[in-house]
């Protein structure tokens, strides 16, 4: 007789599996990547059904304070289905030079990020990476700088792209993503 534990054990990782069982996982979200804190891989289609903000980060550039109005974004509508996902880049202006392990001290010390962080991306063009790659396909548009923004709704199949100059708190912005989070799928 199986034990209560291993049963349980079972249905979780049925339940986690299922997603991409069914091949549901939309093409823009079916990516692996790696925590900025190092660990296991990841797959992003964990965050199918949500909401997703990816933003290319740079610890040294200009609009680097948007990490603050990226985090207020995160903490004030996680629960209601958006989730920020960071991807630090040094590949505009070699504004990310430091290490994953720099990069996360210097989120968490300076503006507190509480979101998903994955390694640094190495890629020149930044429109090489695979995450990103899928991101210019939907959209037409590849990032210019540091903090461009794509916005996928919870189906996957729509995304929005949005230039380093929007600021996360921006009213445009944040109607935009409240609009997508009254959306169901």
């Amino acid at each position: 007789m199986k034990t209560l534990s291993h049963l349980l054990g079972v249905l979780t990782a049925l339940s986690a599996t299922s997603v991409f069982a069914a091949g549901t996982c939309p093409p823009v979200l079916n990516h692996t990547v790696e925590p900025l804190t190092g660990g296991k891989a990841q797959s992003m289609c964990q965050y199918e059904g949500r909401v997703v903000l990816v933003v290319n980060t740079a610890s040294e550039c200009g609009y680097t304070g948007q990490y603050e109005g990226l985090q207020a974004l995160y903490k004030k509508y996680a629960n209601r289905g958006l989730v920020v996902l960071g991807f630090p880049s040094n590949s505009f202006g070699g504004q990310e030079p430091g290490s994953n392990k720099k990069i996360a001290e210097f989120c968490q010390a300076n503006f507190g990020v509480t979101f998903p962080v994955f390694a640094k991306v190495e890629t020149m063009p930044l429109s090489k990476d695979p995450v990103f790659a899928s991101l210019v396909a939907a959209t037409g548009v590849a990032p210019q700088w540091n903090f461009h923004k794509y916005l996928i709704d919870r189906s996957g199949k729509r995304v929005e792209s949005f230039e380093s100059g929007v600021e996360p708190q921006s009213a445009q912005f944040v109607q935009r993503i409240e609009a997508l989070i009254a959306q169901r799928q």
